[in-house]
């Protein structure tokens, strides 16, 4: 159902019952309900806050078509997991759910009739007879670096203001949650959105909680509020709008409802919101090593290459390699413990009117030499610090990634592209589920070739389409463009429901993805029944986050996150009592009825 059109002013923030399965076998200090769905205590919990933290926030639907060094994003992310999967008390659950939910779609042919185990935790601390269940969408990364949000975060933060249960689920063929032997491309074909929106759906109508057997906390009697971040964001916008019945209502926090194939503005947001002096010296250096790579003087190639030890690179692999300056502006956050210094190191480097590196030096002549390849006979003292700071800052960086000890590679064979999501074993991380997902959905294709004219490139023009979007063909055997339609049809930028809230990120590069994209929906109204909400200054799904028990100093949530967040509390008590209301029942101890 589609609620009235919006109106004006958009609000911005400032200052038959299934049983579930038996636990899965993690650490666990007994087998009582209080371990089970109680939080750790306060060390172990910092622990593994921190070791979760670790992983990088641009992990989390970062556009892979151009993800930096993709080898070390995979092995990065496993160690992380096992780290922290060591480090929690929390055991996991499993429940049945359908590998397959529509057996009249071809696309799913053939057909399979069985089930497979779908991973979730709980923490009932906060939770009262008759209170909601607020479940967190995992999206597309193992819900194990997930468990902050229940821990300390938005899960936490509403079920303490709700009396509710909270539940962190995960989405097929990610974490453990694996409906298949293995990932080959004939079995990735149960990976669909659709597929994973039933299994919510499935799970919330057929679960029994452990520990909480005796209550009925299925979405027949009890409202259920998803919160989801990022892909997650959409998938809780699409979530609210197809299974209306199911979930009493949804946040889309950094929601990507509008699917775009060339996603060459993913970089728009640092264009706009980084500091110019770095965003003019990041579009100055893509031109001038676009003038070499797409130039006729190989021995040009060769030099540009051999300053990072990386002669072997193809072009455009080496090209793509360059580009992890202003990528990393998804990766700033509010938490010390998360927040990288990447953006802030690179721009600090590219923006010296002096140059920083000893080790760059013995380079001036090669460099002035590129300059005029380049045509820059002017004005050469600016751009050599600018290029010599590049060189060393990149290098760096490089010097940091380039052991890829999983696959056995050292140096710049770890940085190549080519081969990097062959392997088809499970379990592993997000990173070719989440690329069959842009092959036949998604796309998030980002390129250097979409750029328009007249607008200073800041991704270099040997990222093409085709180059981004290698592994569609190469790996899964995908000649066509990604289905984007099955998600556009359903709202885009203009996305609405009745009970759907939007809270993006002002700065976010994904913001060109959602309902607050630059030039879209700017006298849309902000209501209780239709949140739409922006944080000032904030980047991707900041309100997801919440401070620890212990924070002080600037470990402690910023008042524009708060005021978000006091907003979130606001607004789904308001839609839990018109829940209640629409049912005819005002005492919510009604719900979750003992059995």
């Amino acid at each position: 159902m589609q609620p009235p059109p919006p109106a004006a002013n958009r609000h911005q923030l400032h200052s038959s019952l299934a049983v579930s399965d038996q636990p899965s076998s993690l650490p666990s200090s007994s087998n009582s309900r209080a371990s089970a769905s109680g939080p750790p205590d306060n060390a172990m919990m910092r622990l593994l806050t921190i070791l979760a933290a670790a992983m990088p926030a641009c992990l989390a639907i970062t556009p892979f078509s151009l993800h930096p060094i993709p080898r070390i994003h995979a092995q990065r992310e496993a160690s992380l997991t096992a780290a922290t999967l060591n480090a929690t008390q929390r055991p996991s659950y499993n429940f049945s759910v359908p590998i397959d939910h529509f057996h009249n779609d071809t696309r799913y042919e053939p057909h399979a009739d069985g089930t497979f185990p779908l991973r979730y935790w709980i923490d009932d601390t906060h939770y009262r007879p008759g209170g909601p269940v607020i479940m967190i969408g995992s999206g597309e990364l193992t819900s194990v670096l997930r468990l902050p949000y229940i821990e300390q975060g938005i899960g936490k933060i509403l079920a303490e203001a709700t009396g509710g249960l909270a539940v962190l689920l995960e989405h097929r063929y990610y974490g453990s949650s694996y409906p298949v032997p293995d990932l080959s491309p004939l079995n990735m074909r149960f990976l669909s959105t659709e597929q994973a929106l039933a299994d919510t759906a499935y799970f919330v109508r057929h679960i029994r909680y452990p520990g909480l057997e005796h209550l009925n906390l299925t979405s027949h009697t009890t409202p259920y509020i998803f919160y989801g971040g990022s892909y997650a964001g959409a998938f809780a916008a699409l979530l609210r709008k197809i299974y209306p019945d199911d979930f009493a209502g949804a946040i889309s926090g950094s929601g990507v409802p509008q699917v775009i194939d060339d996603w060459w503005a993913y970089l728009e947001a640092a264009r706009h919101f980084v500091h110019p002096s770095c965003v003019n010296a990041s579009a100055a250096v893509t031109v001038i090593f676009d003038a070499v790579l797409l130039g006729d003087d190989r021995d040009a190639v060769r030099t540009v290459k051999r300053w990072f030890q990386l002669e072997d690179l193809l072009d455009d692999d080496f090209a793509y390699t360059l580009h992890w300056g202003l990528m990393s502006l998804q990766a700033t956050h509010w938490d010390p413990d998360i927040d990288e210094a990447d953006l802030a190191q690179y721009c600090a480097a590219i923006t010296s009117p002096v140059p920083w590196y000893a080790s760059t030096r013995t380079l001036g002549p090669e460099v002035r030499r590129i300059l005029r390849l380049a045509g820059h006979n002017e004005d050469q003292d600016g751009m050599e610090a600018m290029l010599l700071n590049f060189i060393g800052a990149t290098r760096k960086t490089i010097a940091q990634l380039q052991t890829c000890e999983q696959d056995n590679l050292l140096g710049q064979h770890c940085l190549s592209k080519r081969g990097a999501i062959d392997d088809e074993s499970i379990p592993q991380g997000m990173l070719r589920p989440w690329t069959y997902q842009t092959c036949t959905q998604w796309a998030y294709f980002v390129t250097g070739t979409g750029t328009p004219d007249g607008v200073a490139p800041l991704m270099s023009r040997l990222v093409t389409y085709e180059y981004a979007t290698m592994w569609c063909p190469d790996v899964f055997k995908i000649p066509a463009k990604p289905d984007m339609d099955s998600i556009n049809k359903y709202g885009g930028f203009n996305f609405s429901h009745s009970r759907l809230a939007f809270v993006d990120g002002e700065h976010d590069p994904w913001r060109q993805a959602g309902v607050h994209a630059l030039g879209h929906n700017e006298d849309r109204e902000s209501t209780t029944d239709e949140p739409f909400l922006l944080v000032e200054g904030g980047v991707h799904h900041w309100d997801q986050f919440g401070s620890k028990s212990d924070a002080r100093s600037s470990w402690v949530a910023p008042e524009n996150v708060q005021l978000v967040q006091q907003e979130e509390v606001r607004f789904v008590k308001a839609w839990l009592k018109e829940w209640h209301e629409e049912r005819g029942v005002t005492k919510e101890e009604d719900f979750g009825l003992e059995l």
